[in-house]
């Protein structure tokens, strides 16, 4: 399994869209759609952006060895995916949603504190 192959499969895991994917990581859609689908290679920033976003094992995103989460977060999104797929289509939109709204205010909250 290469990179490409590891990026899609996280994205899935996390139940989410190469749009949403791609908007955490400050990059276009086409740019993960490109990626996934072998027409471009992954560059370091990328790789570093999806890391530290996602809580990506380095190791397992580079090479597919080790957990794909680090070990601190892995339960907690396993517990989080368990729930979120339980729930009929509307209430993952909604829950979707709000887990974006709470993002954005965390990004903004962290770009406060760094002023």
């Amino acid at each position: 399994m290469e990179i490409k192959d590891r990026i899609k499969e996280l994205r899935t895991a996390l139940g989410i869209t190469q749009a949403k994917f791609a908007e955490r990581i400050a990059v276009v859609a086409s740019f993960i759609s490109e990626i996934e689908g072998g027409v471009r290679e992954i560059n370091e920033r990328a790789i570093r952006l999806i890391i530290a976003e996602y809580n990506v094992n380095e190791n397992w995103l580079r090479h597919g060895q080790g957990a794909m989460f680090n070990e601190d977060m892995s339960a907690i999104v396993s517990e989080a995916m368990g729930i979120f797929k339980s729930l009929d289509t509307p209430f993952q939109e909604g829950a979707l949603k709000m887990l974006m709204t709470f993002a954005e205010m965390n990004r903004a909250s962290k770009a406060h504190d760094e002023k």
